[in-house]
């Protein structure tokens, strides 16, 4: 019996096909003529706002950590739950990440939390909606208004999900998205920068072309470009750039498939889950997500670490998640240390992930509803 893998990254002919027509075009750098249709086509669904396409989501919160001017002596509330890269890229600019705890059900960062932890120094916040399940937009406004905070979405779980109808990724000054091959549209490596504030567009330009005018040049605004700022070589390939027009093009179709399994998983699991006392995954009212993580959470780490082995026994692999930023090696210099976000910590401890991927058959679904729901712990 084949192993079910986490992950499988869906590339399709017709995505072969778009990047063979890059290569074929020539332009196989950055700016190119696929660079600028996925960028036209995701600012489109993205209310508007104007998207640079980026070799890393990573990157894109680096530039995000240059816009909002934050330095030495900056505060940056970020969740204790979410991936290294939504504090490095600004703590690489000079600030001091200054961690939250997260909502229980949804483990997006707790609104109340955040407002309790900020000071003289903060100067931004950054939200991950965790799985694409939005944070509580409407609280976390009215904060950074009240407070004349910056606010960030790290929205790399997120693309085409909503909060009250309206867009993730639309909520912040800016946004970061991610086309990693994990995603549920991919192009292998690869991310965005939303710029919802046009006062930010021009330098967001000069940051990813290496500190130089030259996205004016190519609008023929300048003669010449020239070195204007800092920067960075953050400008994606446009052979990328193809797989990920092709990806876009079937965005809703995969985001359906994802829903679909995803529903399974929490319909079918719901008796098993309520017998072993395992928590399923909490949408709010008024969110619409699009099936990017589909998680259980047990009560104790040694539950979570025989269902891994458990399923790992019917050849389905099953995945835990992030670790807790504050008790890294780089969080407890900052003064991390245990329970100080009991949410974070019992996550990072007892949450594991099912396999969830467009591509999966429905056999694939029942062999992993069955393999999870015979594990008795």
């Amino acid at each position: 019996m084949s192993c079910i893998p986490f992950n499988r990254a869906d590339i399709d002919a017709r995505d072969r096909a778009l990047l063979a027509e890059a290569i074929a075009g020539g332009h196989v750098s950055g700016n190119g003529p696929f660079t600028r249709q996925a960028e036209a086509r995701l600012g489109d669904r993205l209310s508007g706002g104007r998207v640079l396409l980026t070799t890393s989501c990573t990157h894109a919160l680096e530039m995000a950590a240059l816009l909002a001017r934050v330095g030495p002596g900056d505060e940056v509330i970020v969740p204790a739950f979410t991936f290294v890269s939504t504090a490095s890229a600004f703590m690489l600019a000079g600030a001091t990440p200054v961690f939250v705890d997260v909502d229980r059900d949804t483990l997006n960062v707790d609104p109340a939390l955040a407002e309790a932890a900020i000071t003289p120094r903060t100067k931004a916040i950054v939200v991950v909606h965790y799985g694409g399940v939005a944070c509580d937009m409407e609280t976390i406004g009215a904060l950074v208004a009240r407070r004349g905070l910056f606010l960030v979405e790290d929205n790399a779980h997120g693309l085409f999900a909503t909060y009250r109808g309206r867009p993730l990724g639309t909520f912040g000054r800016l946004a970061t998205q991610s086309f990693h091959e994990t995603k549920n549209v991919t192009c292998g490596e690869g991310g965005a920068l939303v710029v919802n504030d046009s006062t930010l567009t021009e330098r967001a330009e000069i940051l990813r072309e290496k500190g130089t005018d030259r996205s004016r040049f190519l609008r023929g605004q300048v003669d010449k470009y020239t070195w204007v700022d800092v920067g960075s070589s953050w400008v994606l390939s446009d052979m990328l750039a193809a797989i990920l027009c092709g990806q876009l093009a079937r965005a809703d179709a995969v985001t359906s498939r994802r829903l679909a399994i995803w529903n399974d998983y929490h319909t079918r699991l719901a008796d098993w889950s309520a017998r072993a006392g395992v928590r399923r995954p909490v949408v709010p009212d008024g969110c619409a997500h699009t099936g990017h993580v589909y998680h259980l959470r047990f009560a104790r780490l040694e539950a979570r670490q025989a269902f891994i082995a458990h399923l790992a026994s019917h050849n389905v692999m099953a995945v835990f998640h992030y670790q807790p930023l504050h008790l890294s090696a780089v969080g407890r210099r900052l003064g991390g240390a245990p329970g100080q976000h009991p949410v974070t910590e019992e996550a990072g401890d007892c949450l594991v992930r099912l396999p969830l991927f467009a591509s999966m058959t429905d056999g694939e679904v029942d062999r992993v509803i069955e393999a999870a729901s015979s594990f008795v712990g």
